[in-house]
């Protein structure tokens, strides 16, 4: 599953999970009697020692989440942990090991995995129902709520954001005074929006960006979300508006910058661990987990991802070094 999209697709996610499993059936994850050489399909990479036991942490199939997961891995085996990494394609396969025990702690999105948790659990109803918001606080109640029945303990969300977001470029920018969605809805430009089709119907997109922000959205352009050729087409001026992620760190390359979603459009998807309640919910799981939460930036991850994507960097030397710099593990 992709990053992107992921709050508005998390509501259907579930819905369609039996045919999901039913084409990824060779992914299923199976307990191993030693957790810390657990594995998928995907691959895992472990850590040797572990005085207080073994851990393994779970990861899905793009950049910031296995950049995340070495993040997490490292802290833990610092903390005196055996770990190894686990890539799983996506929710639908990896939060029912997470419940399950196969996996013990996994990165995750507050309003993302709410919205997953509440299709679960309440089915088609939750389409009508939405219990994330822009708010992180209640989002983090509701996810609480949904977690603690199917064994899940939600920790602490950090300042650390990846939500959907819109980029212009920095020319464009200028010339029209724009700092925020506001000034845009305010400048009365017209703009066409690169992005997926589902951007006319979906809240967080077209619909939002009129009823919220008053922008005078001319049509959308459906090269994807935060696609090459999505940004292309606005550094070209074929479009002004592009969707893409608050963590993309390719928006410098085309000449692209974020507007600010001062009104709040977006949910709140904080990044946050997820564990298993009954095999990691030991206090010192939580406080070196904890200690990262509350270093991590929105900005930090924009770095990481740039230097495994554009300078092809392995997630375990960036996480290493990231983490040394900021003094959680010991050079």
């Amino acid at each position: 599953m992709s990053k992107i999209l992921r709050t508005t697709g998390a509501v259907l996610g579930t819905l369609a999970l039996a045919g999901t499993l039913a084409a990824c059936g060779g992914d299923s994850l199976e307990k191993s009697q030693d957790k810390s050489s657990s594995s998928t399909s995907g691959g895992s990479s472990s850590t040797s020692g572990g005085k207080k036991g073994s851990l393994v942490v779970g990861a899905a199939g793009f950049t910031e989440s296995a950049v995340l997961a070495e993040l997490y891995s490292q802290v833990l085996a610092d903390a005196g942990y055996a770990t190894s990494i686990t890539t799983v394609k996506n929710r639908e396969l990896y939060e029912p090991a997470l419940e399950k025990g196969e996996i013990d702690v996994v990165p995750e999105y507050a309003a993302t995995l709410t919205e997953f948790l509440n299709a679960k659990v309440n089915g088609d109803k939750a389409k009508d129902k939405p219990l994330a918001s822009s708010d992180v606080t209640a989002t983090l109640a509701e996810l609480t709520k949904l977690a603690g029945p199917r064994g899940l303990k939600v920790l602490p969300a950090g300042e650390a954001v990846d939500q959907n977001a819109f980029a212009v470029t920095k020319e464009f920018a200028t010339k029209n005074n724009l700092k925020s969605l506001s000034d845009l809805g305010a400048s009365k430009v017209k703009v066409k929006v690169a992005a997926g089709d589902e951007c006319k119907i979906r809240p967080f997109c077209a619909p939002g960006l009129t009823s919220k922000y008053g922008i005078d959205v001319t049509g959308i352009d459906p090269k994807g979300v935060g696609t090459p050729g999505a940004k292309q087409a606005v550094k070209d001026g074929v479009d002004q508006l592009v969707l893409t992620t608050t963590t993309d760190a390719s928006l410098d390359t085309y000449g692209l910058v974020l507007l600010q979603d001062d009104k709040k459009l977006q949910n709140a998807d904080n990044v946050l661990p997820v564990v298993n309640a009954k095999d990691a919910a030991a206090p010192e799981i939580s406080d070196a987990l904890g200690k990262l939460t509350k270093a991590l930036t929105t900005a930090d991850l924009v770095d990481l991802n740039r230097k495994v994507d554009a300078e092809r960097a392995k997630p375990a030397d960036v996480a290493k070094a990231y983490l040394q710099s900021k003094g959680l593990i010991k050079k």
